[in-house]
């Protein structure tokens, strides 16, 4: 039998087979988690928002002083062709931007020119639809997000300790996941999601002054929210809230759309997947299947 073909991996313009995909142990990236990524997905052989999510690798990367070495139009190419080599039409993709190599002293300015690199895997499914039906199982975390004036979550780091720390309680409590309070104790966002609740048929997410990653599959689903009549209502949400919401769920690029069955051992609502949930999960389904909202792989 021969071997099965290993993926390619694109780091700073060359392609390289997994295995002998590599950095420097000096990379300021792996140093000191000094960089920035994006998780993105292509659907059908279209990848789903590829121009929002590189404005928003470059948002971050301007963000911490970080000067990528290619245009937008050059990431782009070199997502789609990373695709294309490995024959891949539904993906994930991982798009990292590090500092570089330098010392082991924290300067960047001994980082002299930084790294990209773009990893494309089949499609990454966290969760089944069988599970979906069922909705996540959820605690609050002891762990509080950096604040907005600290290594804020808006932007988009190599650094996930906060998050990896929530997801660590949440794995020993046997739940699916960790909500992740803001430090004034409003509800800011999972490990790597963002949240919605819906009460009296109202949609309600926390404030980008709480500080959660202002995610792309979230903007989505208040557009399309907003698309079938419902108000999307951006203010503080509290924790005895969410135990009272009539439905709520997290959205995110590989969770795409999930509801929550239950929080801290109190169901929310009926402890499965709500109509509202259900009608902007069946549009979102829709929606990623529109070539309009993304970018063919395929030159036209």
């Amino acid at each position: 039998m021969l071997p099965e073909k290993e993926l390619l991996v694109y780091i700073d313009g060359e392609y390289y087979p997994e295995s002998e995909a590599k950095i420097s142990v000096f990379d300021h990236g792996f140093l000191y988690g000094d960089g920035v990524f994006e998780g993105i997905r292509s659907y059908n052989g279209v990848v789903f928002k590829l121009r929002e999510h590189i404005d928003r690798l470059y948002h971050s990367a301007r963000a911490i002083m970080l000067e990528i070495p290619l245009t937008k139009e050059e990431m782009m190419k070199a997502v789609l062709e990373t695709l294309r080599r490995n024959n891949l039409k539904d993906a994930y993709i991982r798009l990292v931007v590090t500092r570089g190599k330098g010392d082991l002293g924290l300067d960047p300015r001994k980082c002299p020119k930084p790294s990209v690199i773009i990893i494309t895997v089949p499609l990454l499914q966290l969760y089944d639809e069988k599970k979906r039906e069922k909705g996540m199982s959820m605690i609050v975390s002891w762990v509080r997000r950096d604040p907005v004036d600290a290594t804020t979550h808006e932007i988009k780091s190599l650094n996930y300790l906060n998050s990896i720390l929530a997801k660590i309680e949440a794995n020993n409590a046997g739940v699916d996941e960790a909500i992740i309070l803001d430090t004034n104790g409003f509800i800011c966002e999972a490990t790597a999601e963002n949240i919605f609740i819906v009460k009296d048929g109202k949609i309600i997410t926390p404030p980008s002054t709480s500080g959660p990653l202002p995610g792309i599959t979230a903007s989505v689903v208040k557009e399309i929210a907003q698309d079938l009549g419902y108000q999307v209502i951006e203010k503080g949400i509290t924790v005895v809230e969410l135990y009272g919401a009539d439905e709520a769920f997290v959205t995110g690029t590989a969770a795409e759309i999930m509801p929550i069955r239950e929080v801290n051992k109190r169901r929310i609502g009926e402890g499965r997947m709500g109509p509202i949930t259900r009608k902007i999960l069946e549009r979102f389904r829709e929606y990623v299947k529109d070539p309009r909202n993304g970018v063919a792989i395929e030159k036209a």
